[in-house]
């Protein structure tokens, strides 16, 4: 080695009298046992100085939260610390030399075992540790969702909402800058690890022995154990369904019929949890069919049916309607629209108090000819709405309910982009129902934004907005302003997703936040004046909610930064 690659520590009797150091480049020298060891000062837990621990029969313990390390390796006996880089060291003529590249640094593979093992152990700073480098080393970002999601189906009571934030977040990717991503998916990881943690792993039961059964007979097989919440002979179905060699588009026909077979499943959670599993799956590849697949089918052991429930059948009878509607739905399609879809008008349908012409309206337009996505999409929009309308004089709790709606629309806008199966039109209706079922969360209904003026317009005055409580009324507006000076919507697409990323938010506001920016792209393929205000629509709900739940007290954002400063080798503490 080089000279240049050494650095210089003093004489071995000056560090003898000092007994610890700290040398150029943040580099800890101690002399114990007659030996000179080097570790980085900083400890990899919170980057406490730790030439000022206490060492003892080779153990060097930090002082802050008595993180353990041997002296000798780096290693740490307590694995929410993070081992901490160690140095060679060589003496010539007396005098100390520190190599300047530490000997156990991380390398991709590394990286993404310590992210396995934060994941097991349920260690944030970890996690967030291993996101970094593993962003920093241009490690393909599906390679570490893949990691998140083989961990997380593979514990627990299956998939939920760590999975599902997870997968929300790597669909946003494209709208963060790189330390957005990093916080992304650390954000997460960090749930899916919370999720499991304390959780059992989870074995998959197997398919049936070399079954003949056809496609048609499992999916029938598949329903039959839905309906009766027999999860166990659902999942050996569905594996001996993917064992026989059925497409995905087959499988999601087969689960999401089952689905849609009851009312609105736990408030659409159910299909919701579903899209973003298919959405897993698309993005992951075929090779994590069955434990993504498999994951979703205890969501089925006891989910509530909606039209067991009172508001749903008094004082308004919406089952009956509903059950009559979907019988009509068997009749084919005319080949050509015999029922003009007038866009406007239909979304004020569905806001509307008079369900049953929305039930009649909206099979009038099925049967005519109209695409079943055209019309989701509208049924978001709407949804999208009644979160713009929502007055902030409501319960907070009633935010839910409005997100809800929300994010069930968005999920069935997704899959029925992707599939034509008459069935699953049964869900276009559940969303409608429940924008019904929304509507006095609109009454009184809140005010139309007010654009202010007179700002620069910066991205950071938006999120100063969102560092005080209850700024639902201010950020829309300035929100308002932005979009009326024609401020470029994707930057603040970005400054929405950091708005969220900055905080410890809760389940929903990922959901919202990633529902939101999927059906903005959708509206800005079309440039006529009803996409333009639809778009405004889905950044002011955005914006709305989450100024609604901002600020917090932003732990996790700050173990991220923690984790990042000690990536850069920043110096978190200053000795007076």
């Amino acid at each position: 080695m080089s000279m240049e690659e050494w650095i210089h520590a003093g004489t071995l009797e000056e560090l003898k009298q000092v007994s610890s150091k700290v040398i150029k480049g943040g580099i800890a020298v101690f002399y114990h046992e007659d030996e000179v060891r080097a570790l980085d000062n900083r400890c990899p837990h919170l980057g406490f100085p730790l030439h000022l621990g206490s060492v003892c029969n080779g153990m060097l313990t930090c002082h802050w939260h008595h993180a353990r390390f041997d002296i000798c390796s780096g290693g740490t006996l307590d694995p929410w610390a993070d081992d901490v880089p160690a140095y060679d060291v060589k003496v010539e003529n007396e005098i100390v030399w520190v190599n300047a590249r530490p000997r156990n640094i991380g390398n991709a593979e590394k990286l993404k075992r310590r992210l396995r093992e934060g994941l097991e152990q349920n260690i944030g700073i970890v996690i967030a540790k291993a996101v970094i480098g593993l962003v920093e080393s241009k490690v393909p970002v599906d390679e570490i969702v893949r990691i998140g999601i083989t961990f997380g189906t593979s514990q627990g009571n299956g998939w939920g909402a760590g999975l599902t934030i997870l997968t929300a977040m790597s669909n946003v990717l494209p709208k963060l800058d790189t330390s957005g991503q990093i916080l992304a998916l650390y954000h997460g990881l960090v749930q899916v690890a919370r999720a499991s943690s304390g959780r059992a792993p989870r074995h998959l039961l197997g398919a049936l022995p070399s079954s003949p059964a056809s496609t048609e007979r499992l999916m029938a097989w598949y329903r039959n154990c839905v309906e009766v919440r027999d999860t166990q002979g659902a999942e050996k179905v569905l594996l001996t369904a993917i064992a026989n060699g059925s497409s995905s588009e087959q499988l999601a026909n087969m689960m999401l019929i089952s689905v849609t077979d009851h009312f609105y499943l736990d408030g659409g959670h159910t299909f919701d949890f579903h899209n973003k599993a298919f959405e897993a799956l698309e993005s992951l590849g075929a090779s994590l069919t069955e434990p993504i697949l498999a994951s979703l089918v205890p969501l089925l052991r006891s989910p509530t049916r909606s039209e067991e429930l009172h508001h749903w059948q008094a004082p308004v009878d919406l089952v009956t309607p509903l059950q009559n509607a979907f019988e009509k739905l068997q009749q084919p399609a005319t080949s050509e629209p015999s029922f003009q879809l007038n866009e406007q008008a239909f979304v004020e349908q569905l806001l509307s108090d008079n369900a049953l012409v929305t039930i009649d309206q909206l099979s009038r337009l099925l049967l005519g000819g109209a695409a079943p996505e055209r019309l989701a999409q509208l049924i978001c929009l709407a949804a999208a709405e009644r979160i713009v309308r929502f007055h902030t004089q409501n319960e907070f709790s009633d935010w839910v309910a409005v997100l809800h709606t929300f994010t069930y629309a968005h999920a069935v806008h997704e899959r029925l982009s992707r599939s034509k199966e008459p069935l699953l039109f049964r869900a276009l209706y559940y969303g409608a129902m429940a924008l019904y079922h929304d509507r006095f969360l609109n009454v009184p209904r809140a005010p139309k934004p007010r654009p202010v003026s007179g700002r620069s317009f910066a991205p950071e005055e938006l999120l100063e907005l969102m560092d005080r409580r209850q700024q639902v009324e201010e950020a829309a507006g300035w929100v308002a302003g932005y979009l009326g000076e024609q401020r470029d919507p994707h930057v603040l697409l970005g400054t929405l997703g950091l708005s969220l990323l900055r905080e410890d938010a809760e389940f929903h506001s990922f959901q919202l936040y990633e529902a939101a920016v999927t059906e903005y792209d959708r509206w800005d393929q079309r440039s006529d004046d009803f996409a333009k205000q639809a778009k405004e629509t889905c950044l002011l709900a955005c914006t709305r909610y989450l100024a609604a739940h901002a600020p917090s007290a932003r732990e996790l954002p700050h173990t991220a930064k923690i984790a990042w400063r000690l990536y850069r080798g920043e110096r978190l503490f200053e000795e007076e």
